[in-house]
């Protein structure tokens, strides 16, 4: 009986001549057939390629065929099923648009992801999360309480197996300890007035300077506050006749589109680390 699977590998290493022709030629040697192919040489001198494959090998024989190229490129690779749903814990605070955009594309098969809960600093999303039967906790988050939290989402990401990790809008800053511990899985969402716009009501501070233009911006969460890795941005353009209501819901849609579309992109392996920048793959 023939076993036909359909993978995703990704690779990175260093940029050097007949990387394609190689990797290329290993899945061919595998007897698989290359069906999305994208690569890309950076400035940086390293070398970053997405493959999508279909072989009748199973993962083990598959991984032991590649296994010799990448030692001998001395690449960091990984390969993943095409589709497989990531295991996704989401934080949140009291701003439900980001959360319920996540669980709708999540129940109606947009996102390859699957919530394995909500955890949250303030109760007032309960009934969202569990309008669509995910799992929720909240937790008060203050200066003595804090450590106490974050300890609790560790071990929400240990027991349930998760993968990746995204801020919904989770108004507390992450300490150095816990983004290191989540370092390239956990995605954040921001308005893009920042660092001009910075602190409560920004659209506002937004709507007092008379932007003409807000958005978003979604990125890896580092240490250093919202100056992670960029994966995806969006604008919308705006004018003097939009008062701060209005400017709220365009931002929030923004918000909305730009986190589902970062988390699809991880999700679907498409986005590599290049050290303060991002390589994204569409």
């Amino acid at each position: 009986m023939t076993i036909s699977s359909h993978w995703v590998l990704t690779l990175e290493c260093a940029d050097r001549p007949g990387i394609v022709h190689a990797v290329s030629g290993a899945i061919a040697t595998a007897q698989g057939n290359i069906t999305e192919l994208q690569q890309f040489s950076s400035s940086s001198g390293r070398f970053f390629m997405r493959v999508q494959v279909e072989s009748g090998f199973e993962r083990a024989r598959f991984e032991e065929a590649l296994a010799p190229l990448a030692a001998y490129l001395n690449a960091q690779w990984h390969l993943d099923s095409v589709g497989r749903p990531r295991r996704t814990l989401i934080l949140a605070s009291r701003a439900g648009h980001c959360l319920n955009d996540l669980l709708f594309r999540t129940r109606s098969g947009l996102l390859p992801i699957e919530v394995t809960g909500v955890m949250a600093n303030h109760p007032d999303l309960a009934p969202l999360a569990s309008f669509y039967g995910v799992p929720f906790s909240d937790h008060v988050v203050l200066p003595g309480t804090k450590a106490e939290f974050e300890r609790r989402v560790l071990e929400r990401v240990e027991a349930d197996r998760v993968e990746l990790v995204v801020l919904a809008r989770y108004m507390q800053i992450l300490s150095p300890e816990l983004c290191a511990a989540l370092g390239g899985r956990a995605i954040n969402i921001h308005h893009s007035f920042l660092p001009g716009f910075k602190g409560a009501n920004p659209y506002r501070q937004a709507h007092e300077r008379g932007v003409k233009l807000i958005g978003a911006t979604a990125h890896f969460v580092t240490p250093n506050l919202d100056e992670g890795p960029i994966i995806e941005q969006n604008v919308t353009r705006v004018d003097h006749s939009a008062d701060v209501a209005e400017l709220t819901a365009l931002g929030q849609e923004q918000e909305t589109r730009t986190l589902g579309a970062a988390v699809r992109l991880v999700s679907e392996h498409r986005v590599f680390r290049d050290g303060s920048r991002t390589v994204v793959f569409r």
